[in-house]
């Protein structure tokens, strides 16, 4: 009789502690993410302000390292953006070569070569007077600079100013029989003051044209300088896309003589920017030859 009522108690007691817990939800610690983890979910918008805010030049400059400066080399590859990748050790003795050479821009001088058998895809016949009459390969030039080299004759036509051409688009093989026949003539240290190497001339790219009053006196000889033509050249040449690309008082940096008569095709953009800080595409790409700089 007195064990019924102690397992009563008992029973009582044990089913009063198991119904206390019920209604609560189970606690477990709260996970708190890291800083690293924060950082990731944050959009990084350091990186676009900056590429927002490259200029024109920067943009210019860019695009320009994608055709292989000579301050790059043959390994420089390109983005699909045109932004230059680091570019691979180039080997002792062997020049940078142009990675893009249908760039209005291409740097092509003493330390830069076209690639081996370039050729231009769009050569077309500008439709302006030459001082010969054959339909021949120097008269020649790609499709926007032939058009533009039509605009800037006009140009002078109206200030009362007639050029002519005298050569544009020149072949690799056409360059070699010219520089051999010029070192034969002057030996080939004087000849590369004047003349390309087979390769390394702009007349390859097809963006390049001497001109020449349309008389042809002084036609690619430094009497040009002084004459009518020559004069307006250096005062609105860039107006239409083009450079003196051999300006006097740069021979050190260009590698050649001052030539008055030879134009080169940039673009009205980039024309008009190196004729006002008066520079040449190598100041203008940081590709100034080492025993040049100061």
């Amino acid at each position: 009789m007195i064990i019924k009522p102690l397992l009563t108690v008992l029973c009582l007691t044990v089913a009063l502690s198991v119904f206390s817990g019920c209604g609560e939800e189970p606690k477990t610690p709260a996970v708190q993410s890291s800083p690293a983890a924060n950082t990731a979910n944050q959009p990084n918008t350091q990186n676009g302000a900056q590429a927002g805010n490259l200029t024109g030049n920067q943009t210019a400059a860019q695009n320009a390292n994608q055709t292989g400066s000579p301050s790059s080399n043959a390994g420089t590859s390109t983005s699909s953006t045109g932004k230059a990748t680091d570019p691979a050790p180039s080997k002792p003795g062997i020049k940078p070569v142009a990675t893009n050479p249908e760039s209005i821009t291409v740097l092509v001088n003493k330390q830069q070569a076209l690639p081996d058998s370039y050729e231009p895809k769009d050569l077309v016949y500008p439709n302006v007077p030459f001082t010969f009459k054959e339909q021949i390969d120097k008269r020649k030039m790609r499709k926007e600079a032939a058009a533009a080299l039509e605009n800037l004759f006009e140009g002078a036509k109206k200030s009362g100013i007639n050029l002519a051409g005298v050569s544009a688009y020149r072949s690799y093989a056409t360059q070699k029989t010219l520089y051999n026949n010029y070192v034969k003539q002057d030996g080939e240290e004087k000849a590369k003051t004047y003349s390309a190497v087979p390769g390394h001339s702009e007349h390859e790219t097809g963006l390049a044209i001497d001109v020449s009053g349309s008389d042809g006196k002084c036609a690619a000889q430094n009497c040009f300088a002084v004459t009518k033509e020559a004069k307006w050249l250096d005062s609105h040449a860039a107006e239409y896309g083009f450079i003196i690309r051999y300006p006097d008082g740069k021979e050190a940096i260009t590698g050649y003589q001052y030539e008055p008569w030879h134009l080169r095709y940039v673009g009205i953009q980039l024309s008009k920017e190196l004729t006002q800080k008066n520079l040449t595409l190598e100041e203008y790409f940081n590709a100034v030859p080492v025993q040049a700089r100061k």
